[in-house]
């Protein structure tokens, strides 16, 4: 319980600290580098402030590797763009609104990362396999999915196309079912004994966030009308990967 509470007001700090760069940058949404770079704060905080075993090293290296590679394509990405649409309708106040807001999801989809660094987990497991299976998959769906992406947007030749090759053929979503993936395995990896399954309000947090709120539905709603996307949207899978409908 400790261990949660001070992470909690690390995550405030933290994000508090992101909030004081947007007012000099005059964008919101740089919110969205300091959202994989948050957990990994996070994850060595705990690492330093709790027990040293296998599982807690293992996350805390896949959640650099994660939060690393996310924050330096999200960088790459935006620094000569306006800012993301996604941020206007926040202008009013944005530290409540986009900065408290991101840090209380940050803070949940943690739980797996805190606990296990304050649990002496000494035995791997099946359970701990299969979970780092599922973030090895995850993380490739994730960052190919990315790569293909940025490929296709920096050619010229498809302004206004819709990407449907590669993995986005198989999922319209697959950078997010990539993400949801590695959360879920990050669980597992984490799993130690029964208090480990209070920690599956992290999988799940990410889970609800990308199917239902600021994830898949604000990306899809963009393209509402566009006749392209609607013929893509009817044959391609909305997030597992599966081979489209004739």
């Amino acid at each position: 319980m400790a261990g949660l509470i001070t992470s909690a007001f690390i995550v405030w700090l933290y994000m508090t600290s992101w909030y004081a760069v947007s007012i000099y940058k005059k964008r919101n949404d740089i919110a969205d580098i300091a959202w994989g770079l948050g957990f990994v704060f996070i994850a060595f905080f705990n690492l330093f402030t709790g027990f040293l075993s296998f599982q807690s090293i293992l996350i805390v290296f896949l959640t650099t590797i994660w939060g690393g590679r996310l924050a330096l394509h999200i960088y790459n990405r935006n620094k000569f763009k306006k800012e993301d649409y996604r941020y206007e309708q926040f202008k009013s106040s944005p530290y409540l609104k986009v900065f408290m807001l991101q840090g209380l999801f940050m803070f949940l989809i943690s739980t797996p990362i805190i606990l296990i660094s304050h649990l002496d987990a000494s035995v791997w497991s099946n359970i701990n396999t299969l979970g780092l299976l599922l973030w090895c998959l995850g993380f490739y769906f994730e960052s190919t999915a990315d790569s293909q992406l940025k490929y296709f947007l920096n050619n010229p030749d498809n302004k206004g196309k819709i990407l449907d090759s590669g993995l986005w053929k198989y999922s319209r979503h697959p950078n997010y079912f990539g993400e949801v993936a590695m959360w879920w395995g990050i669980w597992l990896i984490s799993f130690y004994n029964i208090n480990s399954l209070f920690a599956i309000i992290g999988p799940l947090t990410i889970t609800i966030l990308i199917l239902f709120v600021s994830g898949i539905p604000l990306l899809e709603k963009k393209y509402i009308g566009n006749k392209d996307f609607e013929i893509y949207k009817n044959k391609t899978s909305i997030f597992f990967p599966w081979p489209p409908k004739k």
